[in-house]
């Protein structure tokens, strides 16, 4: 699996520039949060002149920063589904994504943030962020509560399951970044009610 939040470009040739500002984006945005990233910064990492930000992205650096979390939130899709399908259990899934999560942070030798909170929350102060990052987190807890639903929970306890894990998880990404110990995440799911 993939770094959650910055994909590694694959072939030969260079991806599409439009790709290159979201990846470049997504990477400086977990490491300095939307606030802290420039768009010289944004352009030098993409390697793409400064009319084709706004070519691709019409209101710019905002534009930009939509595209980048829902890139970002794409990745903890395929995340999930990676880790649960396999799983025999809910716990033993959510264990998984745990133990994927950590060995991101390990390899990143980084201690960022969440992809879409680092963009999204550290942003401005506008409603179009605020309801993508709603949107966003909520496709991650449905996502986990049909997992749990395959894996035998009822719908109720489903749901409260997957935002439970959801909480859980955001918490434990900060503690791991704050302890710069990615054994935090691992141990999250130990923090879960039984629920197999």
């Amino acid at each position: 699996m993939n770094d959650v939040t910055t994909a590694k470009a694959g072939g030969t040739s260079p991806p599409p520039t439009r790709e290159r500002l979201i990846r470049a984006a997504a990477g400086l945005f977990r490491n300095k949060g939307y606030s802290g990233t420039g768009l010289a910064e944004l352009l030098a990492e993409a390697g793409a002149p400064k009319g084709s930000l706004y070519h691709h992205f019409p209101s710019g650096k905002s534009d930009l920063a939509l595209a980048a979390a829902d890139w970002a939130s794409g990745q903890m899709l395929l995340l999930i589904e990676a880790s649960f399908t396999p799983a025999p259990t809910f716990r033993e899934g959510a264990k998984t994504v745990c133990y994927k999560l950590a060995k991101l942070f390990d390899k990143q030798g980084k201690w960022s943030g969440c992809p879409v909170s680092a963009t999204l929350f550290e942003g401005p102060e506008n409603e179009a962020f605020h309801q993508h990052a709603a949107h966003l987190f909520e496709g991650w807890i449905t996502e986990t509560t049909r997992h749990a639903r395959r894996l035998g929970l009822p719908e109720p306890e489903a749901r409260a399951a997957a935002e439970n894990f959801y909480i859980l998880l955001q918490g434990g990404w900060q503690l791991a970044r704050v302890r710069r110990d990615s054994n935090v995440i691992r141990g999250l799911y130990l923090q879960m009610q039984k629920n197999d």
